[in-house]
């Protein structure tokens, strides 16, 4: 189903200020339209929500399924553990994929495979077939995750990039914020069979929004040359250490602290980091990325605490609820720094590597933590597990800012190269 409407170039507000843009920063300033003007840029929000809106629903509710069943915790943390394993590598062949069938190619077959396969779950929660259907929709979701990521990329002029994908993250979170602890809720009140419908129904959603996805060419001057990896080493392991947290409090908190408002503090983690996410790309494109990636990190590596003492009952629900607030707020800020200083590392020659990296990042991040998590918890308990979590959060990035090049100074994003 190809589409008819003409390809567009980067910044795809229209050839004449995509060519001022690279021709003349200042000129773009006065031409770029809103962000809503652009088009493709709403689709392209829109498909992602409904991609993250299904990855949620299942996110917590097939772990605590397995937990249910009598698996262990291990066993729970290694649905998501499959799951990502097989975005990651996904992931990797995306930039080439990308140039050779498109970002909206993509896009569909992710939102189809993420989707349909959950409806196998209604058959059978046995670990096999669990494992098997994870491994499934982990394929498309790496389709969707770079696809997407790399298209706002692509359509947005330099200067609106940090807001571009700051709203990229508010449709995510947007959708997460309502998908995570709807499963629970669903699951917990009547049962897991309208959760796994609802995985199914909500990613092909994003196939109408697909329709409406302009087909796009590199910019002009780009090269397929070897991408820069080392030096996108640094926002690679940022996302990944805040995904590591992100991944074991999402998929074990709702077995970690029993009894409390686990539902309630998923939505405000999911809604803060909304927050934090757009808020830190309306700062970027005043102040250049980069700037608030250590408050990011530091704000989600406090917030573990609280979730340690909870999780030894040495604190109630304001301090779930006000941890997930704090984690969200620094998890976001860290979503978007790190992305836009890959995109910035790369250059506009690599977007798709930059795209690629960066959620490779989060999604090993997040298979990682969950299973870590999880083994640390079955060996020495919750608490440990959180704590643990705590140190890697601000350690991991700063081994890499060590070992990795320097890092210019930060700068408005219209004035990278």
């Amino acid at each position: 189903m190809e589409s008819r409407q003409p390809a567009v170039r980067r910044g795809a507000a229209g050839p004449d200020v995509a060519r001022r843009d690279r021709r003349d920063p200042e000129v773009a300033v006065t031409a770029a339209p809103g962000l809503l003007g652009i088009r493709g840029l709403l689709a392209s929000w829109a498909l992602a929500a409904a991609a993250f809106g299904g990855f949620s629903l299942l996110l917590p509710v097939v772990p605590w399924a397995i937990a249910q069943a009598g698996g262990s915790d291990t066993l729970a943390g290694s649905v998501t553990t499959v799951f990502m394993a097989t975005t990651v590598l996904t992931q990797l062949a995306m930039p080439k994929l990308m140039r050779a069938r498109g970002h909206r190619q993509l896009l569909i077959a992710g939102c189809l495979l993420l989707g349909l396969p959950s409806l196998g779950l209604l058959a059978s929660t046995a670990p096999p077939v669990v494992l098997g259907i994870s491994a499934v929709r982990g394929i498309g979701f790496g389709m969707i995750t770079v696809a997407a990521a790399a298209l706002v990329a692509e359509l947005t002029p330099a200067r609106q990039l940090g807001r571009a994908t700051g709203a990229l993250g508010i449709a995510i979170a947007a959708s997460q914020m309502i998908g995570l602890p709807l499963g629970l809720f669903l699951a917990e009140r009547f049962s897991t069979a309208p959760v796994f419908v609802l995985g199914a129904l909500v990613p092909t959603l994003g196939l109408v929004a697909a329709a409406r996805l302009p087909r796009v060419r590199p910019a002009a001057g780009a090269t397929h040359g070897r991408p820069p990896l080392l030096a996108l080493l640094l926002p690679t392991v940022a996302i990944g250490a805040g995904a590591i947290a992100y991944g074991g409090l999402t998929s074990l908190l709702q077995i970690a602290a029993v009894g409390l408002p686990v539902p309630i503090a998923l939505a405000t983690l999911s809604a803060s980091t909304l927050v934090g996410r757009f808020g830190a790309g309306s700062l970027a494109d005043r102040i250049g990325a980069g700037r608030l990636l250590p408050i990011g990190l530091a704000l989600a590596a406090i917030a573990m605490v609280p979730f340690a003492l909870v999780a030894d009952d040495r604190a109630g629900a304001p301090a779930l609820i006000g941890a997930a607030a704090c984690f969200g707020l620094g998890f976001g800020i860290v979503q978007n720094e790190a992305l836009l200083v890959a995109f910035r590392r790369a250059g506009p020659s690599h977007i798709g590597s930059a795209s690629a990296a960066w959620n490779i990042g989060f999604d090993a991040g997040a298979g990682i933590g969950a299973f870590l998590l999880g083994a640390l918890a079955t060996a020495a308990g919750y608490p440990a597990a959180f704590a643990i979590a705590a140190v890697l959060v601000p350690v991991l990035p700063l081994l890499a800012r060590l070992a990795g090049p320097s890092d210019p100074k930060p700068r408005p994003i219209e004035s990278n190269p």
